[in-house]
């Protein structure tokens, strides 16, 4: 060998460890840039809650008879019902309706035959009279008659008589209420089922012909006919029905058998569908609300999915078969108002168990959004009805911000312009959380837009705590009516959002304390037709309306409901996290987190490391928002508490109010010893702070007894159902080992630097002695791997020290890692270790391997020695808050660990070369070969086990990310990690066991096997 070939092997593994070194810098930027964690202050919405004066109710008038004119539609008179309805509530004679005659009472006059809502109501002599535009503000006048009289307001407001009035949004929508859902308490009893499928004809279906149950379909006809009168009475003239593709055939299609072959049942099933609801649309429709069906797409049947194949949506040729099933639909439904379409959820969560009719999300881009707007409403626009777009999409695709960015919105939407499409938006920016900022796509945009509320708050208890929305709702309105002048309307939704049996028994009008909500659906629906409503007083209106005449009653109540959103927004919400915009892995996560999602306590340390960060200097703030919530639900209790049961027309309804606020402050005082808890671990982690970790365990001890006590309490409470704590009592579970693997790992890392000594500088102490050389190999291994083999092992010690040490170390490493909780995780990584290390033996079968396992085991040292390091801090629990909040010390860290990890594939290639003379080509591929095994097994078993399954069993073991996502959302899903991916890493595998083999299979002459 040449003087110059010796100085460039010698220089060569200098130059693989500079390589390495820059490659791990890069692997860590793309770490950072994924990970992307940034914080900036949001704008939340000032909220300012006041009770009413609890006034006493005005005395209802008295009306002989309601006069109307001659040849009433039906919406009318029904709207006249609900008039002597009210005054048989309040007491007084029902009048007669009529549609002539005299006497003292209401009468009615019609001008007009339009759409008009414009009505004026007035006195007239001794009694009322109401002078509409047209039906729509003839009963629109006599609803508005009807609630002032129900809730002992002023039937003529001072200033009023005679007075125009228009609602000044045209289109209120609702949603579906409870209607279909299944009231058995059997089903909402586990409270895990996070289906977020809504149909409504669910409970009707059939298996096989006649493919409907009519008494179920009878009884869906019943609730959705006093869902549809109720609705109306409270101001709204539109209904979001779930449904589309159920209902069509496809037989105007290509000659009828393009989609569903002859004999394929789905034709049948939706014409027996279509038989059974389409006269309880239509009565809907008589009453004057109008009627949208609600579609993700892309909506498939199996046939469907096969004949669309792999087009792209920005195609129009795919939307032509959505077009002719829209074609249809009007054709056997012509009163439909028109299509409301989603495209940002979609998958296996939203499918009916037993109904092979699904969703996908396909709509990802600009281009395909557009597409798809053009092509619907050019079947829609002609017929003149509406395509309801909402906006609403999480994060996949090039439109996954459509929702929150302007510019995302103006690029997908900007020049489909039509009169018929219409832009559905949620207020808030983002999800219905609390202390979020008011949307601002709603501020702009030429289309016409309405906003979308909630009125039983998902992931503020599913309406199971007082929560009053009225304030916020008319600040966010008033807001986007001052900004936008093309805000046509609103969409309220009295039940959906969420799943709906992973939550409390409550149904909205059916089932549980509905009231609860009833009264944000109530304001809701007021503010819609006059936005600048004096909230107190409808409140009060309300109050006296559901519960009670009683003056003090009624201002007990408001002043209880005034202070539930200030309860709420401190309970539920960690405030100085809340109050930011937080950015990270891609996604705008929730202001929520610690509890993620709906009523799961999360023990991850992604989402807990970053609340505390986030909270920072404002720690001590954060834990006395917690004591202040359930100091507020005790004031609420003692408000209700004190007014006698007398008083309420239902004593039960005030039962019900005083079980819903126990429950309340039980729970916020669990969730305040939680937000203790995990914010002062968190707070030792980042600092050391005897002070946090002694008010750390002080708390859990708290937490650990009132969650007892809570699941004890309401843990079989199906209308006030105990949060779910799991995913808490996991995480805690690893913080409770931090310490103690700290120390293991301070004790490990001491072992690895003393065996190092004896082998480096102090081989001297101990040469001759059993394992000497096996630890004088090690180091060599460590510091100059191409001398390893130098070393003559003096006996069995010395081989078995060569091995043993590093392969002990590193197992020991990696539970300390994972603080011995996680199996899922060590079978990984040692398994693919192990399946390394096996491969390499079996490439020096026949020779002495002791040069290879001191250098590969110095090697691993190395890394084992980083580990062990970080650990050493404050345990696994500080490595992993390193991880998620400082980039500095994951940039260094993550740089050398990647060095270090590739350095061991460095020196076995390079001890393959020059202590087995493999050649520089065989030792290669012999690498390769030990690379590829282990991806090959470990991503074939992974492939066959699924992925998603796989990635919920690593992370329940570890807690690194929301226990509940993969039971909500899929932890594939929501992160977009391909599920073909231990698929790929398999091939990759297969690769290089392949690339591997052919390498070593040819061989120069004299160049050893």
């Amino acid at each position: 060998m040449s003087s110059r070939t010796g100085r460039l092997r010698a220089w060569f593994p200098l130059v693989m460890a500079v390589v390495l070194l820059l490659l791990g810098g890069l692997v860590a930027g793309q770490v950072g840039a994924a990970l992307g964690l940034s914080v900036e202050p949001a704008r939340i919405p000032v909220e300012r809650a006041e009770a009413g004066p609890g006034a006493a109710a005005v005395a209802p008038p008295k009306l002989e008879a309601i006069v109307l004119p001659e040849g009433t539609p039906e919406r009318v008179r029904v709207a006249a019902g609900a008039v002597a309805s009210a005054l048989r509530d309040r007491g007084a004679a029902a009048p007669a309706i009529r549609e002539s005659g005299s006497g003292r009472g209401l009468t009615v006059a019609v001008s007009g035959t339009g759409a008009s809502e414009t009505f004026r109501l007035g006195r007239d002599g001794d009694g009322l009279r109401l002078d509409a535009e047209g039906p729509a503000g003839a009963a629109g006048g006599l609803y508005t008659l009807a609630d002032r009289i129900r809730s002992g307001a002023a039937v003529i407001p001072a200033g009023q008589d005679g007075v125009p009035v228009t609602p000044r949004l045209p289109l209120r929508l609702v949603d579906h209420g409870s209607v279909g859902l299944d009231a058995d308490p059997a089903r909402f009893a586990p409270g895990t089922d996070y289906g977020l499928n809504t149909d409504l004809v669910g409970s009707a279906l059939l298996p096989d012909a006649p493919w409907v149950d009519t008494a179920a379909a009878a009884r869906i006809s019943g609730q959705f006919h006093e869902f549809v009168t109720h609705s109306l009475a409270q101001g709204y003239n539109g209904v979001v029905v779930p449904g589309f593709l159920e209902y069509l055939t496809f037989d105007g299609y290509q000659g009828g058998h393009a989609v569903y072959p002859e004999g394929d049942p789905h034709p049948a099933r939706a014409l027996a569908l279509r038989r059974a609801f389409e006269p309880m649309w239509r009565q809907a429709h008589d009453l004057g609300m109008r009627i949208y069906f609600q579609t993700d797409m892309l909506a498939l049947s199996p046939p469907l999915k096969a004949l669309l194949g792999d087009r792209d949506a920005a195609d129009p040729a795919l939307w032509r078969v959505y077009r002719a099933g829209l074609s249809e639909l009007l054709a056997a439904v012509p009163y439909l108002d028109g299509l409301m379409v989603r495209i940002g959820e979609g998958g296996g969560t939203y499918k009916l168990d037993g109904w092979d009719y699904s969703s996908e999300i396909a709509v990802t881009t600009a281009a395909q959004v557009r597409t798809m707007l053009t092509e619907l409403l050019a079947e829609l626009s002609p017929a003149g009805k509406d395509l309801i777009f909402r906006s609403w999409t999480v994060g996949v695709g090039e439109v996954g911000d459509l929702h929150t960015n302007p510019a995302t919105y103006a690029e997908a939407l900007d020049g489909v312009d039509d009169p018929h499409l219409i832009v559905s938006t949620k207020y808030t920016l983002g999800d219905f959380y609390s202390h979020l900022p008011l949307n601002t796509t709603l501020d702009g945009g030429s289309h016409k837009r309405i906003v979308e509320f909630q009125s039983r708050r998902e992931f503020e208890g599913f309406g199971s705590l007082p929560d009053a929305l009225g304030p916020l709702h008319q600040q966010a309105l008033r807001s986007f009516l001052a900004a936008n002048p093309n805000i046509v309307g609103l969409w309220n939704w009295t039940q959906d959002g969420g799943p709906l049996y992973a939550g409390p028994r409550a149904l909205y009008l059916r089932e549980g304390f509905w009231q609860l909500w009833d009264v944000n659906v109530y304001l809701t629906g007021r503010l819609a037709a006059d936005p600048g409503l004096d909230v107190a007083a409808a409140t009060d209106d309300w109050i006296r309306a559901t519960f009670t005449d009683d003056p003090g009653t009624i201002k007990a109540i408001g002043r209880a409901l005034a202070l539930s959103r200030e309860a709420i927004t401190k309970g539920l919400y960690i405030g100085p996290y809340a109050d930011t915009r937080v950015k990270a892995l891609g996604l705008e996560p929730p202001p929520m987190m610690w509890i993620f999602e709906w009523d799961i306590a999360t023990g991850d340390s992604a989402a807990l490391d970053v609340v505390q960060h986030v909270t920072g200097d404002r720690i001590d703030e954060a834990i006395a928002d917690g004591g202040r919530a359930a100091d507020l639900v005790t004031r609420m209790h003692g408000l209700i508490e004190a007014t006698p049961a007398a008083a309420w027309r239902d004593p039960g309804a005030r039962d019900r109010f005083l079980a819903a606020t126990a429950y309340e402050r039980n729970l916020f005082t669990t969730l305040a010893a939680y937000r203790t808890t995990v914010l002062r671990h968190a707070q030792w982690l980042a600092t050391g702070s005897s002070s946090a970790k002694t008010a750390w365990k002080t708390a859990e001890g708290d937490f650990r007894t009132a969650a007892a006590d809570h699941r004890s309490r309401y843990g079989h409470d199906t209308a006030l159902p105990a949060y779910n704590f799991t995913a808490a009592e996991l995480g805690l579970a690893h913080a409770d080992r931090d310490l103690a693997m700290a120390w293991l790992a301070r004790g490990l890392l001491a072992l690895l630097l003393l065996a190092l000594a004896f082998g480096g500088p102090g081989h001297r102490l101990i040469g001759g002695r059993p394992g000497a050389a096996g630890l004088r190999a090690l180091w060599l291994g460590l510091t100059r791997p191409l001398s390893a083999g130098r070393v003559e092992p003096g006996g069995r010690t010395d081989r078995l020290v060569v091995w043993l040490l590093p392969a002990v170390l590193l197992v020991a490493s990696r539970s300390v890692l994972t603080a011995f909780l996680s199996v899922a995780h060590l079978v990984a990584t040692l398994g693919a270790w192990l399946l390394f290390a096996l491969v390499l033996r079996l490439l020096v079968r026949g020779r002495d391997p002791f040069a290879l396992a001191a250098a590969v085991g110095g090697a691993v040292l190395l890394r084992v020695g980083l580990l062990l390091a970080a650990l050493s801090v404050r345990g696994p629990g500080r490595y992993w808050y390193g991880f998620w909040i400082r980039p500095g010390e994951r940039s260094v860290y993550i740089s050398l660990a990647f060095a270090a990890f590739c350095w061991v594939f460095v020196v076995a290639a390079l001890v393959l070369r020059t202590a087995y003379g493999a050649g520089a080509r065989r030792a290669a591929g012999g690498v390769l070969t030990a690379l590829g095994v282990p991806l090959l097994l470990l991503g074939s078993l992974v492939a066959g086990l699924g992925l998603e399954r796989c990635l919920t069993w690593w992370n329940d073991q570890m807690a690194l990310l929301p226990w509940g996502l993969s039971r909500i959302l899929g932890i594939t899903t929501y992160l977009g990690i391909p599920t073909i991916l231990p698929t790929a890493v398999a091939v990759l595998g297969g690769a290089l066991v392949l690339a591997g083999g052919a390498l070593r299979l040819r061989r120069r002459a004299g160049e050893p096997g």
